[in-house]
């Protein structure tokens, strides 16, 4: 079974930065694809980016792209979320999630292309 554990959300500024970490264990991280998705309260969870598992390739969605970076580190089982140039919309509830499939395709962008999910860490962005 696997498990993550994300960390490194708080509470920041508009215009500041924050990177997100998700730690995994119990299965076999370097040969999935990972996902990050979001929820704000009363909205449903979206999709955030996205990285296949080599880390060469990564999908972003439009609300994020050019602001945020995802990527992997292979030999510490970990993905990450760098994020800048926060903006208020950016609140939400941050979740990876892991799809035992190595590539991305077009369903990457959907909750249900993942296998196994995290509890999620919450990141608030003030004006």
């Amino acid at each position: 079974q696997v498990q993550l554990v994300e960390s490194g959300g708080g509470l920041v500024q508009a215009g500041g930065s924050l990177r997100l970490s998700c730690a995994a264990s119990g299965g076999t991280f370097s040969s999935y694809a990972m996902g990050w998705f979001r929820q704000a309260p009363g909205k449903e969870r979206e999709f955030v980016a996205a990285i296949n598992w080599t880390g060469g390739s990564t999908m972003y969605a439009d609300s994020v792209k050019g602001r945020f970076t995802i990527s992997r580190d292979n030999a510490k089982n970990t993905v990450y979320l760098q994020m800048n140039s926060l903006k208020p919309e950016d609140t939400a509830a941050y979740y990876c999630a892991a799809d035992t499939r190595r590539s991305l395709n077009r369903g990457s962008r959907s909750i249900k292309n993942y296998d196994y999910w995290g509890q999620g860490t919450q990141v608030t962005v003030s004006s």
